[in-house]
């Protein structure tokens, strides 16, 4: 993977975005063509609520141009359902159905859990023993007992990157000594909807600046999304 910030969207199929990215007469059959002449990566989120397949994930990987990377986000059986419990099969399923896709395109692997899934030594002795540490594993929490030391501490252990995550119950730490700079822009102080100013994101442009990994812009419900992803990636300072 490239030693640099890559930075694209966690949706593309946006009818919002029509006459503000899109052009009004580009069908939108095309409009991935279109995001991959603007970025260079972009954040699958489907995976997570239909459990992919290799030649799902070989589609999407022929689609894209040759320097292009794709995130994945792991099904929500693993972290919603099973939260890791008995999980080792269809946690590695998902790893190999990964790497036969997105081949050399694979960015990061997202294991996202819910706001239910509190810290507990148990809890992350299980999230550590189930990652297979030849991908580039990213945990999103969404519950702030994570943000702690013993985790930050194991997680650079075992080549584990702590997503950062601008999310309106969260802490809003960006995190740069972990294998990968991985920020997730949700919206704030609304979910999916909220826009970031130029001078919030220019901060946190400055503070991952010459680090490798990924920015994904969620906040995809209105346009907001693919307007700051536009103004993150050409920002200079």
């Amino acid at each position: 993977m490239k030693n640099e910030i890559q930075i694209g969207c966690s949706s593309f199929n946006n009818r919002f975005w029509k006459g503000i990215f899109y052009p009004e007469n580009l069908p939108a059959s095309k409009w991935f063509d279109f995001y991959c002449q603007h970025f260079n990566t972009y954040e699958f989120n489907g995976s997570f609520y239909r459990f992919p397949t290799v030649k799902v994930f070989e589609n999407w990987y022929n689609k894209a141009p040759e320097d292009f990377a794709f995130s994945v986000k792991a099904h929500k059986e693993i972290t919603h359902i099973k939260k890791f419990i008995n999980c080792e099969d269809l946690i590695s399923e998902f790893y190999q159905i990964c790497k036969l896709g997105f081949k050399d395109k694979l960015g990061a692997v997202l294991f996202q859990f819910p706001p239910s899934y509190k810290f507990s030594p148990e809890n992350l002795q299980l999230i550590i023993q189930n990652l297979n540490t030849e991908f580039k594993n990213v945990i999103e929490f969404r519950h702030e007992s994570w943000w702690i030391p013993e985790v930050w501490d194991a997680f650079l252990a075992h080549n584990i990157t702590f997503c950062s995550v601008s999310h309106p119950q969260l802490p809003k730490t960006i995190f740069t000594n972990f294998p990968l700079v991985f920020v997730r822009f949700h919206g704030v102080p609304k979910m999916f909807y909220s826009s970031y100013d130029t001078e919030e994101l220019l901060q946190i442009k400055k503070e991952i600046a010459l680090k490798p990994g990924f920015v994904y812009f969620n906040n995809t419900a209105s346009d907001a999304g693919i307007l700051n992803a536009l103004e993150f990636k050409t920002m200079n300072f």
